[in-house]
């Protein structure tokens, strides 16, 4: 039986994941920056609106008002991290879900990176909201960091493999 294109060229099939979901992201961010004025929000339903907010800071607008330096400080970090999950990702012995787990982080980490090289701030357009209690605001990269690190930890759970019940043939006859 043939393997799989993505068993044969794992760092090809890991590359094209993470330029689909880069692109993705970027794509959204594009349509919603281009569709919506800055600040300007449009209801879907009753706990969910498209916005268009930028964020100088981290997760839930962690250190946005800090003066402009966090702003080389968050791209040191993402080239930091980028960069650290790529290698590994890249490297022969990644395990299958290392490595697509890390497309997405990739993925979504090289998409906020993009947006504060250029601008200095992220694009978000997902506002989840329960009548005036707004979740800070979101995009596609947050949900694949999101989820690849809910996925690693949930694997970490994993119970640790058990030594086999049946005894060997040797221990046996003695």
């Amino acid at each position: 039986m043939n393997p799989r294109w993505t068993q044969r060229n794992p760092r090809l099939a890991w590359l094209a994941a993470v330029a689909i979901i880069l692109l993705l992201d970027q794509t959204t961010k594009s349509y919603f920056s281009n569709a919506l004025k800055l600040g300007e929000r449009i209801l879907v339903t009753d706990w969910f609106n498209f916005v268009h907010l930028l964020n100088t800071g981290a997760a839930f607008s962690l250190l946005a008002d800090a003066g402009g330096w966090q702003r080389w400080f968050f791209i040191a970090v993402s080239v930091l991290v980028v960069g650290g999950v790529s290698v590994v990702c890249l490297a022969q012995q990644a395990e299958p879900l290392d490595r697509w787990m890390g497309a997405f982080v990739v993925g979504g980490g090289g998409g906020n990176l993009v947006d504060r090289i250029q601008t200095g701030a992220v694009v978000d357009f997902l506002d989840i909201h329960w009548r005036d209690i707004h979740w800070p605001a979101f995009n596609l990269a947050d949900i694949f960091i999101v989820c690849a690190a809910l996925t690693w930890c949930l694997a970490s759970l994993k119970a640790p493999p058990r030594p086999p019940k049946h005894k060997n043939p040797k221990d046996l006859s003695s």
